[in-house]
């Protein structure tokens, strides 16, 4: 009989397999380990023990709590000459009492946690490690070429969110700290608490050797409808019982909230939030993702793609369809087994819970390749994400007497300047060349008919007709009072008797509409070209503007004879202050920093409640530091110097957040490079 090895003790090796791995950031004391690439520990042997390849010695990696080898969530291998890439393997070194072990996972294995065991007939458990999805290995369905994408994609713990409209695009600093302390834990808590696992563990596990799976699943579970989802949606004005969406700045706070609540879905998200928390998730399992924002983005309700939108005179929309002024979801790289060649690389998914697909508030993946072609029959969800891409807008007005007529003059655009952070600058990248031919192309009109879309509006040059349009000026700054015009033109050769109603109105970033904050009504005998003013007035505007800033213009020109009607609108942003940032000292690991900041109040009354926020991965312990400092007068300077202590070397962004009482979501960041 074959003698019985003996162990004494095992050791993982974690700091030099984590390094190897991509994985250190995560731990120095903990095995996480990627797909396909081998990892090796070190096993001492009790004195006397002998270890001999062959010597009836297995191995067993499982997950799950059915392992089972059909399913593979169960593998069985004994040692060999030489590793496998296409195989669960295991060669072996000796050298007096010791043992270097190598283990090889198998690309397509299901990530999660796993036993290892070796079996001599008695099992003796060797550890536990972690097997995470594996960009580097040009065999996982994740695999992505550049080292560059890889850094950005897999491995950066902060990056920029696009929020505003295409003429002013705001940047929101975000930390997704996929590996800050026990959030890849609570990332693999989220797999376990879905709907999938708990009707059917033993599938789910099995199942999780494929990303499209496993991002179908997040997007399902980043929010909290039909299960113990996340996060909770709130696009009101009220949130008492939670924390405003405006108010998160980082990912972990809200996973960290999630877990220690027993599952509880957090208070509250928007569409940045949910695509923001999704990344962080999908990264940290180690799924290449970015997040994208889409401006003039439809729902589309009956998957027609065509948006009929009915308006009444103050331009509240009285049709189910919508245009957001922004959208966020994500893109995750992989390929499609499951689809024709050619779709593989970035897939959308919308974590935001907009419509069911197969009967839960999840959307996607979605091949972006497919949405561009117009192929809307592939899997998953094409018809929604192409619609918030393309779909064509017809407006109508409906007078109070019922009579509804066209809207003349300009058409709502969809999809515009569709956003990324740029690889390895803190740059926007417009990607929307992914997503749809150039407008007016023949291969633009080639996917339409495709899609079965006849009714591409026209989007002409300057044309006989009435013409309205609106124009700002640069300087639109939260607590001044300014003015805003609205251009009229009478192209036809007739004098023309009109009536313009020009009117301000608080909007929100899905657009929905808030109070009124400016009102004009002027009537033109002969519309020769001329211009009308609006005043608008921090004391009107003030009371009806909500955090995102926004406020729609809205000019509309009606002919008084023939009672038709051309309109004209434009949403603007106002500017907030900005924050003054001077980091001292010199950045190394283990070594106090301050931020010494200072804002001037732009407003003509006081800010009370005035908070200070900073924030970073590997700079802040894993949680935001604040820094209280009460109330501030008008057009005053308030400054605080606020300290904090990089854990770990690299480059890293510090984002700092201020808010008050009348003035928050004014937010910056600095790049810091730590030195050991």
């Amino acid at each position: 009989l074959a003698q019985m090895v003996e162990i004494e003790r095992i050791d993982l090796v974690c700091e030099v397999n984590n390094t190897d791995h991509h994985t250190l950031q995560n731990s120095v004391d903990r095995l996480i380990v990627r797909r396909g690439q081998p990892f090796t520990i070190t096993l001492h042997l009790r004195p006397g023990t002998h270890f001999q390849n062959g010597d009836n010695i297995n191995f067993i990696a499982q997950t799950g709590p059915m392992p089972s080898v059909v399913a593979q969530t169960k593998a069985k291998f004994s040692l060999s000459r030489f590793i496998s890439r296409s195989s669960w393997s295991a060669t072996a070194e000796t050298s007096d009492s010791t043992v270097s072990l190598t283990v090889c996972s198998h690309p397509n294995a299901p990530i999660g946690v796993y036993k290892l065991i070796l079996d001599q007939g008695e099992r003796i458990g060797l550890g536990e490690f972690v097997l995470l999805f594996n960009p580097w290995c040009k065999q996982d369905s994740v695999y992505l070429a550049s080292e560059a994408e890889m850094e950005e994609y897999v491995l950066s713990q902060d990056g920029l969110i696009y929020r505003g409209i295409p003429k002013r695009i705001t940047v929101l600093p975000w930390t997704f700290g996929q590996f800050e302390p026990g959030i890849l834990d609570i990332c693999l808590q989220i797999l376990d608490e879905s709907p999938n696992y708990i009707s059917d563990a033993a599938l789910d596990c099995s199942e999780r050797r494929n990303p499209v799976y496993v991002t179908r699943v997040l997007s399902a579970m980043i929010n909290s409808l039909d299960d113990k989802g996340v996060l909770v949606g709130n696009w009101s004005d009220d949130h008492e019982d939670g924390v405003k969406p405006t108010v998160w700045k980082d990912s972990c706070s809200i996973l960290q909230q999630w877990s220690n609540d027993g599952c509880r879905a957090v208070r509250y998200g928007q569409c940045w939030v949910f695509a923001a928390v999704a990344c962080t998730v999908s990264r940290a399992l180690g799924i290449p993702c970015r997040v994208v924002t889409n401006y003039g983005s439809a729902r589309d309700s009956n998957g027609d793609l065509v948006m009929e939108r009915f308006y009444n005179e103050f331009d509240e929309n009285i049709a189910n369809d919508s245009i957001w002024n922004f959208h966020v979801w994500v893109e995750n790289w992989m390929t499609r087994p499951d689809l024709a060649l050619g779709y593989e690389g970035w897939q959308a998914s919308d974590p935001t819970p907009q419509r069911r697909s197969e009967g839960v508030f999840c959307c996607g993946p979605a091949p972006v390749r497919a949405i561009k072609e117009g192929e809307l029959t592939f899997k998953y969800d094409i018809p929604f994400v192409y619609a918030e891409v393309n779909a064509d807008v017809v407006e109508y007005i409906k007078l109070r007497d019922g009579r509804v007529f066209k809207m003349g003059g300009s058409t709502t655009e969809v999809g515009k300047s569709i956003s990324t952070k740029a690889v390895g600058r803190d740059e926007r990248e417009d990607i929307t060349h992914n997503y749809k031919y150039p407008e007016g192309s023949e291969e633009e009109r080639r996917v339409y008919e495709k899609a079965n879309h006849h009714n591409k509006l026209a989007q002409a040059g300057e044309e006989p007709g009435f013409h309205i349009k609106i124009k700002v000026t640069p300087d639109m700054q939260i607590g001044s009072d300014f003015d805003v015009y609205a251009e009229l033109k009478n192209n036809t050769m007739v004098t023309k008797s009109c009536r313009v109603m020009f009117y301000a109105q608080a909007v929100s970033y899905n657009g929905k509409l808030g109070e009124t904050c400016g009102l004009g009504e002027f009537t033109e005998m002969n519309l020769a070209p001329t211009e009308v003013t609006l005043r608008l007035e921090y004391a009107e505007y003030s009371k009806a503007i909500n955090q995102d800033r926004m406020i729609k213009l809205v000019a509309l020109l009606i002919d008084a004879e023939t009672r038709d009607f051309y309109r004209a609108k434009k949403t603007i942003i106002l500017d907030g202050p900005e924050i003054i940032v001077n980091i001292l000292g010199v950045p190394k690991v283990g070594q106090n920093l301050v931020a010494d900041l200072a804002l001037q109040n732009p407003l003509p009354e006081p800010l009370e409640n005035c908070v200070f926020t900073i924030h970073g991965a590997n700079l802040t312990d894993g949680k935001p530091i604040t820094h209280e400092v009460g109330t501030v007068g008008p057009k005053e300077f308030v400054t605080a110097k606020v300290q904090f202590t990089p854990k770990l070397p690299g480059q890293r962004k510090i984002l700092i957040d201020f808010a008050s009482d009348k003035l928050h979501n004014v937010e910056t960041y600095e790049n810091l490079k730590q030195g050991k």
